[in-house]
């Protein structure tokens, strides 16, 4: 099995339009609109308080798929979804969306092996619509098999952005087809089946395609097993990470000219830059990041984890130069130290050789003028060794000697994205051998780990002076935000977890592979606005 996920988002104290020049996802007050949340850096990290601390995720009704609500406790309440998971909760305008596979079908039409991105109702957990996306015919060397829809969406206005696993980046209506056909695309009764079938019946149910942006068709770029990005939207552009990669044969990059990071506009889906970087013969195996910004020196930059291991600081207005635009290179920053790339013996290590280099998977994190990010490599390498950087972004050029503030080789390998928690400056980050590393965010000085002892796919949330994460087995912690380690809770879920939770309004939303729960603290909720805790019919 295979593939990368990435993070989600945080609530705002503003719901306006800008932060430092950005427009950002607006929202509700409390909502978690985008990977990050409010915060266009990217830490994963709300300010909200009166979460809960524990939960039971209750049990399974026998003989069904369903939870019975009176198993549980802090559970406002729980809907199935498929039996992988990895996309990244978004909330927004009382709505909620997750990517997932479709091994539990909502709709007849739709059998078999399909990425799904599934939209519900905020307050009730009730199904609302469903993207559904066929596979690629040149089969798992794009498109693994049973991941679902990776990508966390984001949302703006009245606008859904999302990549799917189809490499493409799709603009969405925000209420489906419940309030009808918006266009300028549309064509869904084909696309929901694939080029070449029968079309589908469409309704209320199913998603509304405002425009398509085909990364495959347009740049030529070939994604390695999987696509994913997490967009981000500043003023009238998106920016995409395209997921460009290796072959099946692990040695070649079919495309090396093509993009790895792009510009779309907003309103039209039409290409606006891509990076200047030159990333695509240097990609150890593939592209899965996702973008975050900053403004450094006075001017906007975007942030890029490279398939090659470097970090990047781009200007985030396509420059013109001929008959393209570019995002041109401010800086970059090479994350593998050279003792990960060459032996004892002066002999290079060979990716994907576990004590050597690694890609940059994770999203980086913009905090307080510094940028945050560890390596990791795709799961299925297995575990190895890491490294976690604090870099000065407000250099120029190749920084890779002169803007380290500090790094941590103590880490594994990690796909994981940073928690930074502005009251205590202590930074968390979970790796996948299992460990969450508690550190000074100022520093880099180390304070505590704790052994998970299974794989964590997903990254840490901050809270509340809390820290939550989930792992492969199936363990959901609860740990304090403090210099000494302290475990306020442990809760067995269903399943594995791959995702990342995240709140929003005052609740927590944690995935696992086959049900999404919405936590949150009974005894603080005002019952009368709150509806009863409840399992959601499948067949709704």
């Amino acid at each position: 099995m295979k593939n990368l996920q990435l993070p989600r988002l945080y609530p705002a104290l503003v719901t306006g339009l800008i932060t430092a020049g950005l427009f950002l996802p607006t929202a509700f007050a409390q909502d978690w609109a985008q990977w990050g949340g409010s915060d266009p850096g990217r830490n994963m990290y709300s300010p909200a308080t009166g979460l809960p601390d524990h939960f039971a995720p209750g049990k399974h009704k026998k003989g069904s798929e369903e939870i019975d609500p009176a198993t549980t406790k802090n559970v406002k309440w729980v809907t199935k979804l498929g039996s992988q998971s990895y996309g990244n909760v978004t909330v927004a305008q009382g709505k909620i969306f997750i990517g997932t596979n479709n091994d539990s079908p909502r709709d007849p039409q739709h059998t078999g092996d399909r990425s799904v991105l599934m939209c519900f109702d905020e307050k009730t957990g009730e199904f609302l619509w469903q993207l559904v996306v066929p596979k690629l015919a040149s089969g798992l060397v794009n498109d693994w098999p049973g991941l679902g829809l990776l990508a966390s969406p984001c949302v703006q206005g009245n606008r859904v952005y999302v990549v799917t696993s189809r490499c493409e980046v799709l603009c969405l209506d925000i209420n489906g087809m419940a309030d009808g056909n918006q266009g300028p695309y549309m064509d869904e009764a084909q696309y929901v089946v694939g080029p070449g079938k029968p079309k589908a019946k469409t309704g209320p149910k199913d998603a509304d395609i405002i425009w398509r942006y085909d990364m495959m068709d347009e740049l030529g770029v070939f994604p390695h097993n999987a696509s994913n990005c997490s967009v981000l939207i500043i003023g009238d552009l998106i920016y995409v990470c395209t997921s460009n990669g290796q072959d099946w044969s692990h040695s070649n990059i079919p495309s090396p000219n093509s993009p790895s990071f792009i510009a779309l506009n907003k309103n039209t889906g039409q290409l606006a830059g891509e990076d200047d970087a030159k990333i695509g013969p240097h990609i150890f195996h593939g592209q899965w990041t996702s973008p975050s910004t900053g403004v450094v020196n006075g001017q906007q930059q975007v942030f890029f984890g490279g398939g090659d291991g470097i970090c990047y600081g781009f200007g985030a207005t396509p420059v013109k130069e001929g008959d393209s635009s570019f995002l041109k290179k401010v800086w970059w920053y090479d994350c593998n130290p050279p003792e990960h790339k060459v032996n004892k013996d002066g002999k290079p290590y060979k990716y994907p050789d576990a004590d050597g280099p690694s890609e940059i998977n994770a999203t980086p994190v913009f905090y307080k003028n510094r940028v945050y990010v560890a390596v990791g490599q795709d799961p299925e390498h297995g575990e190895g060794i890491g490294n976690l950087t604090c870099i000065d972004p407000t250099k120029t050029g190749d920084v890779t000697k002169t803007g380290k503030i500090w790094s941590y080789d103590k880490i594994h390998r990690s796909i994981s994205t940073v928690s930074i928690d502005p009251k205590t400056g202590l930074l968390f980050v979970a790796d996948f051998s299992g460990f969450v590393h508690c550190l000074d965010a100022e520093t880099g000085q180390l304070y505590w780990t704790h052994d998970m002892k299974s794989h964590i796919w997903g990254s840490t949330l901050v809270a509340d002076g809390k820290v939550y994460i989930g792992d492969e087995a199936g363990d959901f912690v609860v740990l304090a935000v403090a210099k000494e380690k302290k475990i306020i809770s442990e809760t067995e879920m269903d399943t594995s977890v791959f995702s990342t939770p995240v709140v929003a309004n005052g609740v927590i939303y944690v995935a696992s592979n086959t049900h999404l729960y919405a936590f949150y603290d009974q005894s603080k909720a005002v019952m009368k606005d709150e509806p009863a805790r409840r399992d959601i019919d499948l067949k709704k």
